[in-house]
């Protein structure tokens, strides 16, 4: 199991249970982090039951069917159900992965679900994602060029040049990989940790960007990139099957070539 943010002097206890109705025939229990910053009260794992013949098959439904049916102060981030937007990052099961995409019956037992792991938790499944978006804001997500653009068309690239972006820009920034690297866990503040490094790799691997050589200079930092040390649970985590290593893996061969 990962390791959680909690407020400072807490522990968490057991809290409510909410049982099936009556003559269920499949019960699926699942087991959700509860904490409300208001209450002052420690964080619980409420235990929920939910008839799964009356519940489609992802545990982001069943979230949906526990607020919508049961408890109405449950609270998680959710958007698109489809894996694109990347709100319902959790850990399930133990894993960091999107709660749209992760099917209830891959659970052997109860289905224990806590927020993203070394976090601050806003509100029961919902943790502040400030610092990793900051640090997204750092290094310049868009396209920079200094040539004028095509005065008819857009700036083109050939299949290869295009090709080399499959694999980094399908990333939804749900920051399930660098919330599962411990290096994160303890540099979050300096390192910029797997999901920002393959965002920044996405630009620096585009043909059509002219700011290579600022891009390299801005993660030269013995903390911004270096801390990587190729665990690999980056990649083992991702839910949309993205390898983040590697492009950390690529960000310093090139720091290498071009010294």
């Amino acid at each position: 199991m990962a390791e959680f943010t909690l407020p400072a002097n807490s522990k968490v206890t057991d809290g409510k249970t909410h049982k099936a109705p009556a003559g269920t025939k499949r019960v699926a229990t699942f087991r959700v982090y509860r904490w409300d910053p208001d209450t002052g009260a420690n964080p619980r794992l409420d235990t929920f039951e939910i008839d799964r013949d009356q519940c489609a098959p992802m545990v982001l439904d069943a979230l949906i069917k526990i607020k919508t049916e049961i408890d109405s102060t449950l609270t998680f981030r959710r958007s698109c159900r489809e894996g694109i937007c990347g709100s319902c990052s959790m850990n399930i099961d133990g894993t960091n992965t999107l709660a749209c995409l992760k099917p209830i019956d891959e659970v052997k037992g109860p289905v224990n679900i806590y927020p993203l792991p070394h976090l601050p938790v806003v509100k029961d499944l919902v943790p502040d994602l400030s610092v990793p978006y900051a640090q997204y804001t750092s290094i310049q997500p868009w396209l920079q060029t200094e040539s004028a653009a095509p005065p008819d068309t857009e700036r083109l690239q050939s299949p290869e040049e295009r090709a080399k972006l499959d694999g980094l820009w399908e990333c939804v920034l749900c920051f399930c990989c660098s919330t599962s690297c411990p290096s994160y866990w303890w540099n979050g503040d300096r390192y910029l940790g797997p999901a920002i490094l393959l965002q920044a790799y996405r630009w620096i691997a585009d043909s059509r960007d002219e700011a290579t050589g600022e891009r390299l200079d801005a993660l030269e930092d013995p903390f911004r990139l270096y801390r990587c040390h190729t665990i690999l649970n980056c990649t083992k985590t991702c839910p949309k099957n993205l390898n983040p290593a590697k492009a950390i893996a690529e960000i310093k061969k090139l720091m290498v070539a071009r010294r």
